[in-house]
């Protein structure tokens, strides 16, 4: 399965549709969860723009943003309701920390009731990336461009706390995003080919971090 596949070429609606899904007026309240970056910083290992690109990097390439992506293209292509199911709870098994569990949980709640609600799809009681899958797949939407775009939208939510918590400036944070498109767009497109049998996380501080930040004495984000 390629990039676009089963739509060789999304079609306009198509793209605005999943900029919609994407974007940050969705009321999933991604602008709330740091995923661990909080605490990074708050010790230091997150300093400046460097430092802060290589940790996000590692997030998206060999953590959550890898296996996400697996799990959107293994819900996207399972059959029936059991298989969802089963999948869901091997999604929320990979959450590394209370945390983390908490961010897919509560992200996948208002995924599915805003889907559910405007899409009249049914759709209910699923982490992020499942709903994910599955809401592309019940709207034939195409799956290499919304994996791609699931993670712009997950990069673009870590470089955010990296601008207000470095802090960094507004251009650094941009430059930050362009820099790490290349990696995206490699990750989405070997990750809609794979299978569950590729999941795996070797992003060891940040999931550290994400449990230090359940008891960080002062926190903006919930995650």
């Amino acid at each position: 399965m390629g990039m676009d596949e089963p739509t060789a070429m999304p079609t306009e609606l198509d793209v605005l549709t999943l900029t919609q899904w994407f974007s940050p007026s969705f009321p999933i309240g991604g602008f709330a969860y740091s995923h661990g970056l909080e605490w990074a910083i708050e010790t230091g290992d997150v300093h400046d723009a460097r430092s802060a690109q290589t940790w996000i990097a590692n997030v998206l390439q060999n953590g959550a943003g890898w296996n996400d992506c697996l799990f959107i293209a293994a819900a996207y292509k399972s059959e029936g309701s059991a298989d969802i199911r089963l999948l869901d709870a091997k999604c929320r098994a990979f959450a590394a920390s209370r945390e983390r569990l908490k961010e897919t949980d509560l992200q996948g709640e208002a995924f599915c009731a805003v889907i559910s609600d405007v899409w009249a799809r049914d759709l209910r009681g699923l982490s992020y990336p499942v709903a994910v899958g599955r809401a592309v797949k019940l709207q034939d939407l195409p799956l290499g461009t919304a994996t791609l775009m699931y993670l712009h939208s997950f990069l673009s939510n870590l470089a955010a706390v990296a601008m207000r918590l470095v802090p960094l400036g507004q251009t650094e944070g941009q430059r930050l995003i362009n820099d790490l498109k290349p990696m995206l767009v490699d990750i989405a497109r070997t990750a809609v080919d794979g299978d569950l049998d590729d999941l795996n996380s070797t992003s060891f501080l940040a999931d550290v971090a994400s449990m230090k930040h359940e008891t960080q004495y002062s926190r903006i984000f919930r995650t």
